[in-house]
């Protein structure tokens, strides 16, 4: 496709995968919809011209696949369960106990979030993608982006500062 060295294809894979992850909730799911979007941008190469604009393709066809997926399937309640599930699938490592249960406690927030509202927050604020960027990928006009980010923002903060439910501690003996 793009003459990209191996340690770049590498990132932008796990790049991916990441945001994939946080879509499906199912790392399953995740790497299936990752070979979904690499087999669509390599059967439809010619439709993508700039290198510098590869990375936001991607996320476009991923997103897209991701949407068409989920309008496939009509048991909404199994979307609710899958959407609404807040596991912390493995522990940071470092740090002390307050603040490991902390960042938990911020992933399990975040987890709640729509996935629309994780997938602006993951494509700008982890991913780096501009707003017209992610406007792109996720196909609507960048003014909705803006407006959607600042919601998603505030739903966020909603949740990890508002009224935060106190975390579930184990007693240790």
């Amino acid at each position: 496709m793009h003459d990209l060295d191996e340690h770049q294809w590498r990132e932008l894979l796990a790049r991916l995968r990441r945001f994939a992850l946080w879509l499906t909730r199912e790392p399953g799911s995740a790497d299936d919809l990752v070979q979904a979007t690499v087999e669509r941008a390599l059967s439809r190469h010619g439709q993508q011209r700039e290198a510098e604009a590869l990375r936001a393709w991607l996320f476009t066809i991923l997103y897209r696949l991701f949407l068409d997926g989920k309008r496939r399937d009509r048991l909404h309640a199994r979307w609710l369960s899958w959407f609404g599930r807040a596991e912390v699938e493995s522990e940071p490592v470092g740090g002390n106990i307050e603040d490991i249960v902390l960042a938990q406690a911020d992933l399990r927030a975040f987890a709640r979030l729509s996935a629309e509202q994780r997938a602006l927050l993951l494509l700008v604020s982890i991913e780096g993608l501009s707003y017209k960027e992610a406007a792109q990928a996720l196909g609507i006009p960048i003014g909705t982006v803006m407006s959607r980010l600042s919601r998603a923002r505030s739903a966020l903060r909603e949740l990890t500062e508002g009224n935060p439910q106190s975390p579930a501690l184990r007693r240790l003996k």
